[in-house]
């Protein structure tokens, strides 16, 4: 695939703004299925959601506040000032929503999920930890690299490989596509987790 155009975007994270630099690319192909449609780098799914200037960690971070310590969106916001995040109280309650979206998203709409993978005739998955704090919650995410959809999230305790293998394995039950390929940042327990 070409790429066809560069597109500059600003994420807020918990270690501050980061400035992506995306190239677009779409396949020339005029027999292929995806002709023309683009495709954007897995990287920047693992960052942030669509149209979205705060980071997943920065929504992780929030909702490890908002539910593990049970904090009210004042003292969340003033948390996130004290930390050097430039951040309103409106954007902290729309992040919590974010963040409960997520947590329901594989619950809901399964068959809407397996008519887009059913269409694509395979899966290619990219799985990702957020970890906000150190003995907190990760919030892993799993999502199609070829739809760009969310297959699933959920918070855990551990990162054990046991734990990763029963993620995949509930995708696995949810969709009946093959899977072609897993996409990560290498972590050992992810690694081992593919194996099972």
């Amino acid at each position: 695939m070409w790429n066809e155009y560069n597109n500059p975007r600003h994420i807020r994270t918990l270690d501050g703004v980061v400035k992506l630099q995306l190239k677009i690319r779409q396949c020339l192909n005029k027999s292929c299925m995806r002709y023309k449609k683009a495709y954007r780098p897995e990287l920047e799914g693992s960052l942030a959601l669509p149209q979205n200037e705060f980071g997943l960690d920065v929504i992780a971070y929030i909702g490890a506040l908002r539910y593990q310590e049970h904090r009210s969106v004042p003292q969340i916001h003033a948390h996130l000032e004290l930390k050097g995040i430039c951040i309103s109280q409106r954007t902290v309650t729309h992040l919590i929503d974010r963040y409960d979206e997520l947590l329901s998203l594989w619950l809901k709409d399964h068959k809407r999920l397996k008519a887009i993978v059913a269409n694509q005739g395979r899966v290619i998955l990219a799985i990702d930890g957020m970890q906000p704090e150190i003995e907190h919650e990760v919030l892993w995410v799993i999502r199609d690299c070829i739809s760009g959809e969310i297959l699933l999230d959920k918070t855990l305790l551990s990162s054990r490989n046991e734990d990763l293998a029963a993620l995949l394995l509930e995708v696995t039950n949810i969709l009946d596509v093959p899977i072609d390929g897993v996409v990560s940042d290498g972590q050992q327990s992810i690694r081992k987790a593919v194996l099972f």
